[in-house]
């Protein structure tokens, strides 16, 4: 990474899975660089609920300025990704106008993504300014979004029949986000994610990135990213004890508020989108059967199981979170930051061990902050940081799927009812214990 020069309007990032310490290290960086934060977490976006969602307490902001928390009542409909991306681009503008440097925090890498790179939302590309006025939900435009999967799944087959096969049938948050992006633009999304994986690849119009910029020309920003990481079996423990922690600091009363205020819309004749918002949120979910068991009045003992599985249920979704967090930088962002030139600018910062957060996250990332601000041209090489940094700044895979439409393709086991959207899905499934043990199953009774 050679700036030669102090980047323009720059940008640092901290990413990570959930509980390796990112809210730390982002004040940090802010007390040391004179920095407001910019919260990049989607249910962090919700006010109240601080412990459901973990929002980091006023104590723990030290004082830094914090962007983007509390933002939406759970009324509310919840942010698409358009809304974030204008959002934080204006509060962005906002803090550099008051000579400040803007840290954006956040596990959503989805909002992270779409935010850095120019053509990740297809707004940019298709006249939905960044700066336009009120932001308008397209549900409310387009009422077929609300409705049952399966009619909208129909409706993005008629559309965009390459989009519809893309998808698992059951995945209802990426089928509607294909239909609604047909009905902003006007063009299909599988033509639009064509178009920017030709100028990304280097197609007829495209233009090679400027090596000697402040930055790859897909970027909006001079950015730093920071990827704060903990081994795998320490990050699990710690995610196992923070539920815990999040029980006796009062978890259920949250989760009851948020009962509370479903029952009470539904007895009012107003029907709540639990697919949708702070309604996913890890936490709530996973102790739904407690709360109708609750509600059934069913035995103290019936009730005090289930609510021990739905905290061994909420830490089991915790510790998935946290895989797929990392396999969305492993595999999403690094791909996008290596079809730019800029895989340079992501670090890994190894916290395994909270005993050398200062030494190996703390100092380590102040000092590619500092150097990066001052465009030195003696940025260290982020895979020699660490040995972890050596064996994860490595893609996963070797491509994006989503940039593979030649890849994609869907298919049913009859025997499971087990839908694949891709081929190595596919093998994965036909491999596993459960198939070979339901078809060892089929072919006795067939036999018997």
């Amino acid at each position: 990474m050679m700036f030669g020069r102090p980047p323009q309007d720059p940008l640092i990032v901290v990413i990570g899975a959930t509980g390796t310490g990112k809210s730390q290290l982002a004040v940090e960086l802010a007390q040391r660089f004179d920095g407001e934060i910019i919260n990049g977490d989607a249910m962090q976006l919700y006010r109240g609920l601080p412990i459901i969602t973990n929002k980091i307490s006023v104590k723990e902001q030290q004082k830094i300025p914090h962007h983007l928390l509390g933002q939406i009542g759970i009324h509310e409909e919840p942010w698409v990704v358009s809304k974030f991306v204008q959002d934080a681009y204006t509060t962005i503008k906002e803090i550099r106008s008051r000579n400040r440097l803007p840290i954006l925090v956040g596990g959503t890498h989805y909002y992270t993504q779409s935010l850095l790179f120019k053509d990740s939302t297809v707004n940019v590309k298709h006249g939905v300014s960044e700066d336009n006025g009120p932001h308008l939900d397209i549900r409310q435009v387009h009422p077929i979004l609300n409705a049952e999967t399966e009619i909208i799944l129909e409706k993005l087959r008629q559309v965009d029949p390459v989009m519809a096969d893309r998808w698992h049938p059951n995945d209802r948050r990426k089928i509607q986000r294909s239909l609604e992006i047909w009905y902003q633009t006007g063009t299909p999304a599988s033509k639009i994610y064509q178009e920017q994986a030709q100028q990304r690849s280097g197609g007829p119009d495209s233009k090679a990135p400027d090596e000697d910029a402040l930055g790859p020309s897909s970027l909006r920003f001079p950015t730093l990213l920071l990827w704060v990481h903990a081994e795998s079996k320490v990050l699990r423990d710690r995610l196992d004890r923070r539920v815990e922690k999040m029980m006796q600091d009062g978890l259920l009363v949250e989760v009851n508020s948020l009962e509370s205020y479903r029952r009470s819309q539904e007895e009012a004749g107003v029907a709540v989108d639990r697919t949708r918002g702070i309604w996913q949120c890890i936490g709530y979910k996973q102790f739904i059967p407690f709360l109708e068991a609750q509600n059934d009045y069913e035995t103290s003992k019936e009730v005090e199981k289930l609510k021990v599985e739905a905290v061994e249920q909420t830490q089991a979704a915790n510790r998935q979170y946290a895989k797929r967090q990392i396999r969305w930088i492993r595999i999403k962002l690094m791909h996008a930051l290596r079809a730019v030139a800029a895989e340079k600018y992501l670090y890994l910062l190894d916290g395994t061990d909270p005993d050398t957060w200062q030494t190996a996250v703390h100092d380590q990332a102040v000092d590619l902050t500092g150097r990066f601000l001052e465009g030195s041209p003696g940025m260290p090489s982020p895979s020699e940081l660490s040995v972890a940094a050596g064996e994860m700044l490595q893609p996963q895979r070797e491509y994006d799927m989503s940039n593979r439409p030649d890849l994609w393709q869907r298919r049913t086991c009859d025997v499971c009812n087990v839908t694949c959207v891709t081929e190595s899905d596919w093998t994965q499934h036909v491999k596993s214990k459960g198939h070979r043990r339901a078809v060892k199953n089929m072919l006795q009774l067939d036999a018997g």
